[in-house]
């Protein structure tokens, strides 16, 4: 990690784009499958995944997410080669390094907050509206790319049920939610989905209403976590690169004003009959 005074920054395309690792994972967890007698569809529900999902990892076209390694580790009696070269894909230049020092705090965070005013936090997002925004990126992707984008994101969401201590909070803006992100479809199931994985006493979702004007977060989005040591992070996103802030004071100025935006914000319970509202208009 690059570090200034008061922040590490890494210029970033996204997140982790299909790789000879990638391949080279799944032409072992191929070789693995083959020498245990499995075929892909008789393999697929003893990882909990779809035959599709195999397919893809095994030529190297989806990022394989850590459950389906473990998993795959134990039906398959891997002898820990699976999860060798799964280190060495995590470390591939295709992931791009704020990513990879994000990504590994969240897996260990106590604490972590978000406010978004562009769209819905990756954590909320449905494979449908992801896709979406995947489709939209300039320059375009190719379908692997979105592919391995979608594993990612797959793989972060797991957070929400593997870590029922943790305490989400997420802050968003009501307009993100009213734009027509992959159309009525996409928004109805998207609504769906966030009532449904918000509901956990540990995870707590506001919306910032829009008749509220001006308010502590207009320069933008903030993302804030906790170590299991209380170290704080903050990781600030623009167009082309990311900041990975590590100054305390600089820290100590996004905690303020996450917590007026908190204030701000309407309640969990008003967020949920405003979504139930917006739900039922569609």
């Amino acid at each position: 990690m690059t570090e200034t005074t008061s922040t590490s920054t890494a210029t970033t395309t996204g997140e982790p784009e299909p790789s000879d690792s990638m391949k080279a994972f799944g032409a072992a967890h191929k070789a693995f499958r083959k020498r245990a007698g499995y075929t892909q569809e008789d393999y697929a529900p003893l990882v909990g995944y779809q035959p599709g999902t195999v397919a893809s990892i095994e030529q190297g076209r989806r990022f394989p997410p850590r459950v389906f390694v473990e998993r795959a580790e134990e039906v398959l009696d891997a002898f820990g080669a699976l999860k060798g070269v799964y280190k060495h894909v995590g470390r591939e230049k295709g992931l791009a390094s704020w990513f990879r020092q994000w990504a590994e705090l969240e897996e260990q965070a106590i604490s972590l907050y978000t406010f978004e005013n562009r769209l819905v936090p990756g954590l909320l997002q449905t494979e449908a509206y992801a896709r979406t925004l995947f489709d939209e990126q300039v320059p375009v992707l190719t379908d692997s790319q979105v592919e391995a984008q979608l594993a990612a994101r797959e793989e972060r969401q797991r957070l929400l049920a593997e870590r029922p201590n943790t305490a989400y909070s997420f802050i968003v803006e009501e307009y993100v939610i009213h734009r027509a992100t992959g159309g009525p479809d996409v928004r109805r199931a998207l609504i769906d989905h966030m009532l449904e994985v918000t509901k956990p006493r540990n995870i707590e979702l506001q919306l910032l209403p829009m008749a509220l004007g001006a308010h502590a977060g207009m320069a933008g989005p903030i993302q804030l976590l906790e170590t299991p040591e209380h170290e704080w992070f903050a990781y600030c996103e623009g167009q082309r690169s990311g900041q990975l802030l590590v100054d305390p004071k600089s820290i100590s100025v996004l905690h303020m004003r996450y917590a007026k935006l908190r204030s701000q914000a309407l309640s969990p319970g008003d967020t949920w009959s405003l979504l139930e509202r917006m739900r039922g208009a569609l």
